[in-house]
């Protein structure tokens, strides 16, 4: 893989050596503000330099049904992504393949000497161990899961947290995270945000680049008020 085709996925730009990025993977069909909402608390108590949302071509575990077209995806998450430090990206698509573990082994073959760290809401962790290659996934990068709405018990008592659980890291400390060996893992209690891509769907489908992506309309003043609080968070 070239610089110049990695740099082309990364809007012309590449990480410095020592970068600490937070890795946001996912459909984004649609994205909304609570993907704002979790990677501007990433960013704070992580202490991380960016966070990345990694936009998948295909999850392999969600239907092509009712799937927006990437550009349409990619084009909603860059309106919403409007901080100079997330940045998105569908790096996936110079994959034969968009298994997490072998996206992310690809990232840290890419960038050797780059600090990587996979994040997910708590949801995942609940199910992650359908995930082809689950194991590698913190066997390769730290991760952080992030509390969500009805989501602060059963992930830490799932299967994926009781593997992992000589590895866990203390929410006190997740700052460290991203500097340990894994494999390491946090769990981090942040103010929750009840948006869901599955409910706006329902609500408003987007089968334009342009439908949903004014924040006027559904979720519109939500979006606002999420963007201006995390600035002024992360500008502590």
């Amino acid at each position: 893989m070239t610089r110049r085709r990695l740099a082309a996925e990364l809007d012309g730009w590449l990480p410095p050596p020592g970068a600490r990025i937070g890795l946001l993977g996912g459909s984004f069909n649609p994205a909304h503000a609570g993907h704002v909402h979790i990677s501007m608390q990433a960013l704070k108590r992580l202490r991380l330099d960016e966070v990345w949302w990694l936009v998948s071509p295909q999850n392999p575990l969600k239907s092509q049904t009712g799937m927006g077209r990437l550009a349409d995806r990619l084009a909603r998450s860059r309106h919403l992504a409007r901080h100079p430090r997330l940045r998105v990206t569908a790096l996936e698509r110079l994959l034969p393949g968009t298994l997490t573990a072998d996206t992310l082994s690809a990232l840290v073959g890419w960038f050797p000497g780059r600090r990587f760290m996979w994040l997910m809401g708590a949801d995942n962790l609940c199910q992650i161990d359908r995930w082809a290659a689950w194991q590698e996934i913190f066997h390769t990068v730290g991760v952080a899961v992030l509390d969500r709405p009805a989501y602060s018990f059963a992930p830490v008592a799932g299967k994926a947290a009781r593997r992992f659980a000589r590895a866990r890291v203390p929410e006190k400390s997740a700052g460290r995270l991203v500097l340990a060996s894994p494999p390491a893992w946090t769990f981090l209690h942040i103010p929750k945000s009840s948006l869901s891509a599955t409910a706006l769907r329902a609500r408003a489908p987007s089968p334009s680049p342009e439908v949903g992506m004014d924040e006027s309309g559904p979720g519109g003043d939500h979006a606002r008020a999420v963007r201006k609080k995390a600035v002024a968070a992360t500008e502590r």
